[in-house]
């Protein structure tokens, strides 16, 4: 037998040791590798789950969401609002004048009423004595509609000098030999049909059911296009008028419009003020907002809800809608559940608000600042410890958190932010935009998608029209049934 020498004993130990260590160092890079893989993967799931979290919560409180969505299933409820000491009711208010029929001392029409049929003595009351009247009722109705057929027959006559002359015909016929529908049932088509989001082929069964006569589906129809050529001259005064303001309000929401899925979608673009509403069909791009209004506007003060492009608008003022920053401060206060400064920031925000309407309802050009100081110094307070609390996320392309770029729109664009406070002419907010938009999400609750871009722009155009008139006091009624007789309501000219 042989024996092994000590050193070979030792070499061969030393060549499994380094296996062993070889394998080991193997798996453990393996094991690194797998952790750091698993953690990228819980990093990546829980960026996922808060992203998916944050979306749920999302409600008209605390973002741009409709409050008709917040009743969705999983859709968390927006908190109550916060009251103000002496805050309205809802309702009616003191003073405002009421919607109720009121009596009239001068009716349109007297009807005498007297009893009928015999006394108890045998007598027939129709020769009783008149004693005077007892008691007097109002009601307040229209007559029954009923379409009626009128023959308008031309004559011609010649004078005695000898020239011939020949009548004109009725506004709004056709050609000699032809039936035509006459502007009151036509203006009920587009009053239906705009104002009121009727389908086509429901409103001409609704005029069916109103006057007995059926017009076509065609024919109610191509009243869009017709009474978009008729108020096309008062839409061009209107984008006039709408250029030349000093204050603007701005807003831009998705419809669907033409065939195709989703990513077709358009967008229906509103530049307005109280007395004026003006439409335009595109995208959300830049080209887009050019084509529209925005490139001739001049020192103009425009509210909008900070999207991007609009700050692209040269010669332009801004007013950020406050309305949409306390929805962000809102978000911000369930973000941050701990913090103070999204609270205070959000009251002092409303409490400026309502220094400025009562300082409007005075008479005031401007909030005086000693009115507002102490909620001014509150806000910018709160802004200072946000930002020290909420810190940016390291690198010069990286998306930084909601509620950084918030406080950052705060301290950067103060002026753009409380801008209402220095001229009392420009509402704190884009409400009155949101409101001359809010008709197209009926339209499209109603329908669904509009299938002709065509037709929409038809569509809208008459309803850039008809608001107008509505905000300064017109009949929406005979705006239209003047509008396709040739003599179309027109706005007044600002003094």
């Amino acid at each position: 037998m042989t024996a092994v020498a000590p050193d070979d004993d030792l070499a061969e130990l030393a060549g499994v040791q380094g296996v062993l260590i070889e394998i080991l160092e193997a798996r453990n890079g393996d094991l690194e590798a797998r952790n750091a893989e698993l953690s990228a993967q819980v990093a990546e799931m829980a960026e996922r789950l808060a992203r998916l979290e944050r979306l749920v919560s999302r409600n008209s409180g605390n973002s741009g969401m409709p409050p008709s969505a917040d009743d969705l299933p999983g859709k968390t409820m927006p908190a109550p609002k916060p009251k103000r000491d002496g805050q309205k009711r809802p309702g009616k208010q003191p003073g405002a004048p009421g919607a109720h029929l009121a009596w009239s001392e001068n009716p349109d029409k007297r009807e005498d009423l007297f009893p009928q049929g015999p006394c108890a003595c045998g007598r027939d009351l129709a020769d009783a004595d008149d004693l005077g009247v007892t008691a007097s009722h109002q009601l307040m109705d229209t007559p029954v509609v009923t379409a009626a057929l009128t023959q308008y027959d031309e004559h011609m006559v010649a004078c005695r000098c000898g020239r011939v002359h020949v009548a004109a015909a009725p506004t709004g016929a056709g050609e000699a030999g032809t039936v035509t529908y006459g502007p009151n049932l036509q203006a009920w088509c587009v009053f239906l049909l705009v104002m009121h989001h009727v389908p086509v082929e429901r409103c001409a069964q609704v005029i069916e059911a109103l006057t007995g006569a059926r017009p076509s589906d065609g024919f109610v129809h191509g009243m869009l296009a017709r009474a978009a050529k008729a108020v096309r001259g008062v839409n061009m005064l209107i984008r006039a008028l709408v250029i030349t303001a000093s204050v603007l309000c701005a807003d831009e929401t998705p419809i669907r419009v033409g065939p195709g899925p989703k990513t077709r979608k358009k967008y229906l673009l509103v530049a307005c003020t109280n007395l004026l509403t003006c439409y335009f069909l595109g995208d959300r791009s830049m080209k887009t907002f050019d084509m529209f209004v925005f490139p001739d506007l001049s020192a103009a003060v425009l509210v909008h809800d900070r999207y991007q492009n609009y700050d692209a608008i040269p010669g332009v003022l801004h007013q950020l809608c406050t309305q949409h920053l306390l929805r962000d401060l809102e978000d911000a206060t369930q973000s941050y559940p701990d913090a103070v400064w999204p609270g205070q920031a959000a009251e002092a925000l409303r409490a400026l608000i309502h220094a400025a309407n009562t300082a409007r309802a005075k008479g005031l050009a401007r909030v005086p600042d000693a009115d507002i100081a102490a909620d001014l110094r509150l806000f910018r307070h709160a802004v200072r410890v946000g930002l020290s609390e909420v810190r940016r996320v390291p690198g010069a392309n990286s998306k930084q958190k909601p509620g950084r770029t918030l406080l950052e729109c705060l301290r950067d664009r103060e002026d753009d932010v409380l801008r209402f406070l220095t001229d009392l002419r420009i509402p704190p907010t884009s409400n009155q935009a949101e409101r001359d938009l809010r008709p197209s999400k009926t339209q499209q609750k109603i329908s669904g998608r509009l299938r002709s871009e065509t037709a929409t722009r038809n569509r809208y155009a008459v309803r850039g029209y008809l608001d107008t008139a509505r905000k300064h006091g017109a009949d929406i009624m005979t705006a239209i049934r003047g509008a396709l007789t040739g003599n179309p309501w027109m706005p007044p000219l600002p003094a």
